[in-house]
């Protein structure tokens, strides 16, 4: 039964990182960058959900929407400040923003909330479902994570192949020229996903420090790295693949505790990224992608 357990968390854990992992995949999709400040955005989102619920005594989905709102107006603001700028910049300028920018959010937060830990109550209730006369217990926030994922994978999925907002994403991902003289506001359609991929941030911060209670200014780094491995894992610019890719990552996190050892499970979980990316380059479920010389 143990085994049933650990593969539900592997599973939870997994959906977390698959969620964030969206950001990542539809930010490089689109706009062929990579937004190391995305893992900072989570802790944005944790902390304003905090002070919403714990301090103000909001109610949690009162707290949960407005951490969304505050984190897609940041996603914003970082594509139009630091980004938008450097839309024709080499890839090493981009990136050297990105590690700049997620450093300016950390240390903001230690500013503006102290760098000693908090205690994040759960949004969603310590209750859980028993099964097999006891022997195997759910936590409701365990079953929540899952169903959030999945219900989101599926609207993003959707959003993506039929609205016309989700066209435009994809012809700017095809051909930002081409999809510039067809009318499409490229500059728009890039902080529009950065914008989506922030509000996701958001609810997988909340959804983290709900299973895992302890809030700092450098809460949503390592989750922010290892949501990335799970892109490229998964193949980084296909949806699909974020959630695949973070399912399988947490799985194996989980289990390499569960059955080796804690103090080399973040070794395990990059290791078995290496020997993907050795066989399969492009990931999982991502296209090799043909340059013309």
């Amino acid at each position: 039964m143990s085994f049933l357990s650990n593969l539900i968390s592997g599973i939870s854990l997994g959906s977390v990182y698959a969620i964030i992992a969206l950001g990542y995949t539809m930010v490089y999709g689109i706009a062929k960058m990579l937004n190391f400040a995305h893992g900072d955005v989570i802790m944005v989102g944790a902390y304003i959900c905090f002070f919403a619920t714990m301090r103000y005594g909001m109610h949690p989905i009162i707290g949960v929407l407005l951490s969304m709102i505050v984190c897609t107006l940041l996603g914003i603001v970082i594509d139009r400040l630091a980004y938008k700028p450097l839309r024709q910049a080499p890839a090493l300028a981009v990136l050297i923003t990105a590690i700049g920018m997620s450093y300016f959010l950390q240390n903001s937060a230690q500013l503006l909330w102290t760098s000693s830990p908090k205690v994040f109550q759960s949004v969603i209730g310590n209750g859980s479902i028993k099964l097999f006369d006891g022997a195997l217990s759910i936590s409701y926030v365990t079953l929540v994570t899952i169903v959030v994922c999945i219900v989101i994978m599926i609207g993003l999925v959707l959003f993506v192949n039929k609205t016309k907002i989700g066209k435009s994403m994809r012809a700017v991902s095809e051909d930002k020229g081409a999809a510039q003289l067809m009318g499409i506001n490229v500059n728009t359609t890039i902080s529009l996903t950065f914008a989506i991929g922030s509000a996701l941030a958001a609810i997988a911060g909340v959804l983290l420090c709900s299973a895992y209670p302890t809030l700092t200014p450098t809460t949503g780094a390592m989750p922010g790295i290892k949501a990335f491995t799970a892109a490229v894992f998964g193949g980084i610019g296909s949806i699909p693949g974020a959630l695949i890719g973070g399912i399988l990552l947490g799985i194996i996190e989980i289990f390499a505790k569960a059955y080796i050892t804690t103090q080399l499970s973040d070794a395990i979980v990059f290791a078995v990224l290496i020997v993907v990316l050795i066989v399969k380059p492009t990931g999982l479920l991502g296209k090799k992608i043909s340059e013309k010389v």
